[in-house]
């Protein structure tokens, strides 16, 4: 990362994951620091720990933080049970097919050797038990095209994968090396139920193909990974999502497209799911928003597509989750999904300095030495001024709040103000607020309501007030903000949380 900065990029992206750790001991945050310190913008992956609460990484405010979403094309392959029943998969594998008849089929867990026979790890299926046949394995515990070696090496001619709860119906392609499909946790209910009744169950998978127009798109991944912050619960993450399941990329010829050493097939392009490949998307979206608009900063260029990101469909439905088939929060999927033609002209921008980020290790109470850990400054905090998380100028805003007795006692309440400072980067005009909330609990107001730009590049500063009410310890709900002139609407989620 050093090395970047020397090189003097204008975008640093990083599929990596970071430690979960305060900001002086995460290496990830320190260098992305010092990048943004010089102008660099830093895009991360938020991590594949998805739908677990919290799981994220790479959460210091300087970074911008990417979670995945699906796109409209996907990789359909057929199944038939013996019954006739029809089901559609995914998957990636073109070698030789099965042939047209039917194949006997059986589930890992009723043919296995020790624990683990449900999930195909390796050495736990019989060969006897599995020669021949299409196996079912359930998703979870090892890679899943490792499943398909596991079956395969065991004798078995094909498999079917199936999600559990925990995945939903999230269906990820892989370049398996036997005929394969995976299938959400619906149709693997339905294949295992047939299983369980049938007294010589039967199957046949069909070829890949490739299906557009996928709808809806994008839905957030399972595997993306949530919010809330688990290290600095006032900042809302992740900021943003972009494709990250089934995307074409560039691929080493020294590995296989599964990356196992058993895998003797070598491609110059690959279709890979995961936080590390919506990252890139965002940066290549910097670079585009960099190449536009050469003076801005980094924290302008994130403020600009995460205030432009969209939060529903074309139809007016929220985006959903895949996880769940429901709606998704932005400690899901953070300010919405990238807009790229929006965020060329955003309007307004929530901008911010070293000095700000300085300000906002000052107000985590960091010490003179945990600062220079994370900055590689010499910075003392000023004992009189008063620096709290609330007026850091960040484009989202999250609001964590304590419960009176953790029983959440009515008539309790508190009154919290956070500040914040626009910057008009588009024509002068006249912004008007519009506030929308979920929750009763919490009471808000924006003083002042209209905001009038003179100029580009004026700055305008507002304070919310957040008047809440206690509830019960774990509660979560959400609001958004706008400003609008009539032409542009700078979007800004906010998240509660009580503990």
């Amino acid at each position: 990362m050093d090395t970047a900065v020397a090189d003097g990029v204008d975008v640093l992206s990083m599929s990596i994951g970071g430690g979960l750790s305060e900001y002086y001991s995460d290496t990830v945050a320190i260098g992305a620091f010092t990048a943004a310190a010089n102008g660099i913008f830093v895009s991360c992956s938020a991590g594949n720990g998805g739908p677990t609460p919290s799981s994220l990484s790479n959460v210091a405010p300087w970074i911008t933080t990417v979670g995945a979403g699906t796109l409209d094309r996907d990789f359909p392959a057929s199944i038939t049970l013996g019954n006739n029943e029809k089901y559609s998969g995914v998957t990636l594998y073109n070698g030789k097919q099965l042939s047209d008849s039917m194949v006997p089929l059986v589930y890992g867990g009723n043919i296995s050797n020790s624990s683990g026979g449900n999930l195909c790890m390796t050495g736990s299926l019989v060969p006897e038990k599995v020669s021949g046949k299409i196996v079912v394995c359930d998703r979870g515990g090892n890679a899943r095209v490792q499943k398909g070696v596991v079956v395969k090496e065991a004798g078995g001619v094909g498999m079917i994968l199936t999600n559990t709860d925990t995945y939903g119906e999230e269906l990820v392609a892989d370049a398996h090396l036997l005929p394969s499909a995976a299938v959400g946790q619906k149709t693997g209910d339905a294949i295992k139920k047939y299983l369980a009744s049938a007294r010589n169950p039967t199957a046949i998978i069909g070829p890949g193909t490739t299906e557009l127009g996928v709808q809806p798109s994008p839905v957030v991944a399972a595997f993306s990974s949530r919010g809330p912050n688990p290290i600095t619960p006032s900042i809302l993450k992740p900021d943003i999502i972009a494709p990250g399941v089934n995307i074409l990329a560039g691929w080493t010829g020294a590995v296989g497209p599964t990356g196992l050493a058993s895998d003797p097939r070598h491609v110059n392009f690959n279709i890979i799911s995961g936080t590390s490949m919506s990252c890139p998307h965002v940066s290549g979206l910097a670079a585009l928003l960099k190449a536009a608009h050469p003076e801005w900063s980094p924290a302008a260029i994130k403020s600009a597509l995460m205030t432009t990101a969209y939060t529903a469909y074309k139809s007016g439905q929220k985006v959903e989750d895949i996880a769940t088939g429901g709606p998704v929060t932005p400690f899901d999927y953070g300010a919405g999904h990238v807009d790229p033609a929006a965020a060329l002209d955003p309007g307004l921008v929530y901008d911010a300095t070293i000095e700000d980020y300085l300000g906002f290790l000052c107000a985590l109470n960091y010490t003179p030495n945990q600062i220079k850990s994370t900055t590689k400054k010499d910075f003392t905090c000023q004992k009189s001024k008063e620096y709290t998380l609330g007026d850091f100028n960040y484009p989202s805003f999250s609001v964590p709040l304590e419960t009176a007795s953790g029983k959440g006692e009515a008539g309790v309440s508190s009154t919290i103000k956070y500040t914040r400072t626009l910057t008009n980067v588009g024509a002068p005009a006249t912004y008007k607020v519009s506030l929308y909330s979920q929750t009763q609990a919490v009471k808000m107001s924006v003083e002042p309501e209209t905001l009038t730009f003179g100029a580009q590049y004026e700055k305008k500063s507002y304070t919310v007030t957040f008047t809440t009410s206690s509830m019960p310890s774990g509660t979560t709900s959400f609001a958004h903000l706008e400003w609008s002139d009539g032409k542009h609407i700078v979007h800004s989620p906010i998240a509660f949380s009580w503990t």
